[in-house]
């Protein structure tokens, strides 16, 4: 891994360039606050996407709304576990917000489509918020993904690999998502050659796949019975990764971590 200091911006702002291998990684600096911090409209930022974010699970059947208020309009229900898998449901936090009612309301990144959807749930129905201080990024156009570390001051790159991703016909969708699921696979020879022995399953979905992948078109990261087919555009829109590398990834990469895929 290297740093690079790129030119300073008018305002005096600097890029951090993270070069892992053939990616490139710029991220855009920004104040790095371990606790939540006001913003001018009045709401605390719980995530900035970089440094520093928080999640938490649902701790029961709830409305996600586009708006903070309980009459603003539906955009997902949630529940307190994952469909198909049984995992406990959580969100990435983003903002929290105290309605003039008294009600806080937070905004949390969504799993659902469209992709990088953003709804509004009420505080009670969520669970402590939990710290994260890794990012992982997918580079589609290099087919390498580098998951950075930012505990130490950072950004410290701790994982790298070369990577499969969806066919044009399955994209793996672009955006910003987050870790949704740890899920270790069954010694079944059928699913080892599939997903290996480890997969995270994200807040992403397929563009163009309902079924397959835990039913509802979840892009996942996970091993594979075909390490030869990697780098490639390989899948139905997950992101398949050599065995030794998602065990490695699966002692390093927690829940709520949050994923950029370029």
């Amino acid at each position: 891994m290297s740093v690079a200091a790129p030119r300073r911006a008018a305002r005096g702002r600097a890029l951090a360039a993270v070069t892992a291998g053939t990616l490139a990684i710029v991220l855009p600096a920004g104040q790095d606050a371990t606790a939540a911090s006001p913003t001018d409209s009045g709401d605390r930022v719980l995530s900035n996407g970089r440094s520093l974010s928080r999640w938490a699970y649902v701790m029961g059947r709830t409305w996600a709304r586009r708006s903070p208020t309980s009459s603003s309009r539906r955009v997902k229900r949630l529940g307190r576990y994952v469909r198909g898998t049984g995992s406990r449901e959580l969100v990435l936090v983003l903002r929290e917000r105290t309605a003039a009612d008294g009600i806080v309301w937070v905004k949390a990144r969504l799993p659902m489509r469209p992709n990088n959807t953003t709804g509004w749930l009420p505080r009670g129905r969520l669970g402590p918020y939990r710290p994260v201080r890794k990012l992982l990024v997918v580079d589609r156009d290099r087919l390498r993904a580098a998951l950075l570390d930012f505990r130490s001051g950072g950004p410290r790159r701790v994982w790298a690999s070369r990577i499969g991703v969806g066919v044009r016909r399955w994209p793996t969708p672009r955006g910003r998502f987050y870790v949704r699921e740890r899920l270790a696979i069954a010694r079944s020879r059928r699913l080892r050659a599939w997903y290996g022995p480890f997969a995270f399953g994200t807040s992403a979905h397929s563009p163009t796949l309902t079924g397959g992948n835990w039913g509802e078109g979840v892009v996942g990261i996970h091993g594979t019975g075909w390490p030869w087919l990697i780098p490639g555009r390989i899948s139905h829109g997950c992101i398949r990764v050599p065995n030794y590398k998602i065990q490695r990834l699966r002692r390093l990469m927690p829940l709520g971590t949050p994923i950029r895929v370029r």
